[in-house]
């Protein structure tokens, strides 16, 4: 074995400045927290959140708890061997206030069925106050024969709905979308 080789004078002068620049580069970085507080003081950048009352009274700033708004919930099949509906008939919500509601669906033959739900708004003006987040009518549901489903849509209503609208019906209608083993069930 040969005893490790000692370092060179030119790697030694680089290994030191190297060293400096490492040291500079860590004071640099040091020095500049000072600096950028003053920066942010001057924009004011630093009053963003100050602890306080307002703390205390800090909440979501958009739900209008001034009123209140019924949904009532409709469901519907078209040609579809299912049963379907919600878990509650209507609720009431505040505009704003983030809300869940679960329906049922059952595939009450013994074959799957595709179908897709579409859903729609009373009174129409509606609509473009209801904004879905999640829900089942986005695609298209397989059920297995028997098959009991808990699906949820979840929703807000944009507090900017008219003041004069206290009651909202989301209605679904699902339909067989699997075409070719398509039987016509009466319904």
């Amino acid at each position: 074995m040969s005893a490790p080789a000692a370092v060179s004078a030119p790697n030694r002068r680089m290994l030191k400045k190297l060293l400096v620049v490492a040291l500079g580069m860590f004071g640099f970085g040091f020095a500049l927290v000072p600096f950028y507080n003053k920066i942010c003081e001057v924009a004011g950048l630093r009053d963003v959140w100050q602890p306080g009352e307002a703390d205390a009274a800090a909440g979501n700033t958009q739900i209008d708890l001034t009123r209140k708004v019924t949904i009532e919930f409709d469901s519907n099949v078209r040609m579809l061997p299912w049963t379907f509906k919600p878990k509650a008939s209507s609720i009431e919500i505040h505009p704003g206030q983030l809300t869940q509601m679960v329906y049922e669906v059952k595939n009450t033959l013994n074959e799957p069925v595709t179908g897709q739900a579409v859903p729609s708004y009373g009174p129409r003006l509606a609509a473009q106050y209801f904004r879905k987040l999640e829900c089942f009518c986005f695609t298209q549901q397989t059920l297995a024969p028997g098959e009991v489903r808990q699906m949820p849509v979840v929703f807000v209503v944009d507090p900017a709905l008219p003041k004069d609208v206290n009651t909202i019906t989301l209605s679904y209608t699902f339909f067989r979308v699997d075409g070719a083993n398509r039987k016509v069930v009466p319904g």
